[in-house]
This record gives C-alpha cells, sequence and structure tokens, in this order.
C-alpha cells in the first residue's frame, strides 16, 4: 500500500514540485495551502508523513509540528529557507525528524523523505545486516531494531523515529559516556564548526520524561562538561542529573 504524505506549504509551486517529485516514486501526496487544511485533513485521516513549511500565513510550520507532535509520532520533516542552527534546533525540539532548507534538489528531497521513512520501516534494519541484533536491553528497558518498536515492561512505547534512533544509539554504548559532539553528528547529522552546541536540550527533557512516565529503569545520565551516558537504575535509585 502506498504511503500517505501531506505536504503543507503557502507556496504553489512547491506543492506541485514536492507533489510530482513524491508521486513518481509511487507515494500518495496530497497538499495544502495553509495549516488550517492541514488540521481538518489531519482529523480525518492521519497520514504516513507530514512534510510542513515555516514561514506561512496563519497557523505556522512550528506550530503546527507542536499541534501534531501531541496527538502523532508520525514522522515530520520541515522544508524552510530559514536556515541557521537556532532554526533546526527549534524544529528538533519541537518534534520534527528532519529540516531541509530551501531552495533544494528535488532528488535530495526525495532521497530525504525516503530514508526517514526507512529509519521508521519494521525492515530497514534487515537491509545490509546478515545477522541482525533482534533487541537491545538496559533495565526493563527493550529496543527492537528489526521492529522498530521500544518497550518498558512489556509495554510499547510510542516514539518518533529521531527518539528510537537516539535511543538505539544510547543503548548500543549502554554504560559509556556518549559526547555532545558524536550525537549531533551521528543521530542529528549537524554538521558545522560547533555542532555539540545545537544538540536540543529540551528533546532529552522529553524523552526523560516519557521513560519515566513508563517506569523506566533505564537512565539518561549527564555527564557534565562531555555528553550523555545511558545506564540502568541501581537498586538504590540513582536520579539522572
Amino acid at each position: 500500500m502506498s504511503k500517505l504524505i501531506y505536504v503543507v506549504d503557502d507556496e504553489s509551486n512547491i506543492r506541485t514540485m514536492m507533489q510530482l517529485f513524491l508521486e513518481n516514486e509511487g507515494f500518495t501526496v496530497e497538499t495544502f495551502k495553509d495549516g488550517q487544511e492541514a488540521c481538518q485533513a489531519f482529523s480525518a485521516k492521519e497520514p504516513d508523513m507530514l512534510i510542513l513549511d515555516i514561514m506561512m500565513p496563519g497557523i505556522d510550520g512550528l506550530s503546527l509540528c507542536t499541534y501534531f507532535r501531541r496527538q502523532s509520532h508520525v514522522p515530520i520533516i520541515f522544508v524552510s529557507a530559514k536556515d541557521t542552527p537556532l532554526d533546526r534546533v527549534m524544529g528538533i525540539t519541537l518534534g520534527s525528524d528532519d529540516y531541509i532548507t530551501k531552495p533544494f534538489l528535488p532528488l535530495e528531497f526525495v532521497a530525504r523523505v525516503k530514508a526517514l521513512f526507512r529509519r521508521s520501516d519494521p525492515h530497514f534494519y534487515d537491509a545490509g545486516m546478515t545477522d541482525p541484533v533482534t533487541r537491545f536491553v538496559c533495565g526493563n528497558l527493550v529496543l527492537f531494531p528489526v521492529s522498530h518498536r521500544v518497550t518498558i515492561q512489556e509495554r510499547d512505547l510510542n516514539v518518533t523515529p529521531t527518539e528510537f534512533d537516539f535511543l538505539l544509539y544510547m543503548i548500543q554504548r549502554a554504560d559509556n559516556a556518549v559526547s555532545k559532539k558524536e550525537l549531533a553528528e551521528q543521530v542529528w547529522h549537524f554538521q558545522g564548526p560547533d555542532p555539540e552546541a545545537d544538540i536540543p536540550e529540551d528533546f532529552i527533557k522529553r524523552l526523560r520524561k516519557k521513560l519515566l512516565s513508563f517506569g523506566s529503569t533505564a537512565l539518561i545520565e549527564t555527564v557534565w562538561g562531555f555528553g550523555y551516558r545511558m545506564s540502568e537504575r541501581r537498586p538504590e535509585g540513582i536520579e539522572s542529573i
């Protein structure tokens, strides 16, 4: 069944171009010129992905992302002419999974869409892996790369693709300190002279809160002046810093 993508952009030529290239790749695409139309469509049927412009009249893309993220873990991509580290961090903080700047090459745009789907596709980790690991465990937190599931005490925890990528990266390095620079480059794919400065702290806080609400014994600890470490809560109860 074809993946359904909602494209929300106030520029008709951009909407038409994205729809054309995505449909040529077999996706089903519905376009909307403003946030109100997109919200109405979302209420009727949830898509498999959202592509949002940021600067739009009425409801802007950042507000839309916040609205959709409160209801769903559907993958979200920002496509915007705004291209500063602060803009990118704001997008990730609000719950987006990728950020593409205008102008962009259509083939690169399609590749990024496909890459995000592969990150959230249950069969993605089968490709190129002769002996895929079926699960990773830290305390009562369990990640299943093949099915792209996260469970705590055998209850499914809903996470976004980026949250899953972060947890997988950390659980594979459990009990080891991982630098902010490494996370910025490997999880968020930030580039630049000081990528660690772009780590979205609100993302970490939100994920910690989500884990705690499910009773996770896996902790995301702050390693002051360096980065983070995932470890299991000790019997005496060590809280994350």
